[in-house]
């Protein structure tokens, strides 16, 4: 049975070209630790958190992405892999010349995740952005029954 799950690029490392910059960011965090908790239990900075929902014929996944305009968020499709990624820009250095922030934690940059959709009708996802939060409705590929028959030795 198919279950819409996140795609765990962890979990994949052999099949992944090698990449300096994340074997860099990877040595950074086990150094310095990850700013917000990363795998220890609170929110990476590269990714957001997401809800998924059975509903039957359907999934609903929801995302929680406060502070990005509609136009930022992009959810793509390749095979079976949906990416939903988002880019938040800084305002921070066109108001701040002057060194007016006390203090400044509000993070910008890209985000994203990826998700194994291969049980899913392409063709049928909506989705729509409310108050911070994106939510997909996925329904369902039906699923076939093969009808047992006999063939015919000739």
């Amino acid at each position: 049975m198919f279950e819409l799950r996140p795609f765990d690029h962890r979990n994949n490392r052999g099949m992944r070209a090698y990449d300096p910059f994340r074997e860099m960011e990877e040595m950074e965090h086990a150094f310095f630790g990850r700013p917000f908790g990363g795998e220890r239990g609170f929110a990476s900075l590269t990714e957001f958190k997401t809800d998924i929902q059975d509903k039957g014929d359907s999934y609903l996944l929801e995302a929680d992405l406060p502070g990005f305009k509609k136009e930022d968020i992009h959810i793509d499709l390749d095979g079976d892999t949906m990416t939903i990624s988002a880019e938040r820009h800084s305002e921070h250095e066109e108001k701040d010349n002057q060194g007016n922030y006390l203090r400044c934690e509000r993070s910008y940059g890209s985000y994203q995740r990826s998700f194994d959709v291969s049980g899913i009708e392409e063709s049928g996802l909506k989705a729509e952005y409310t108050d911070g939060v994106l939510k997909l409705t996925m329904p369902k590929k039906q699923q076939t029954v093969s009808s047992a028959h006999r063939i015919e030795i000739q």
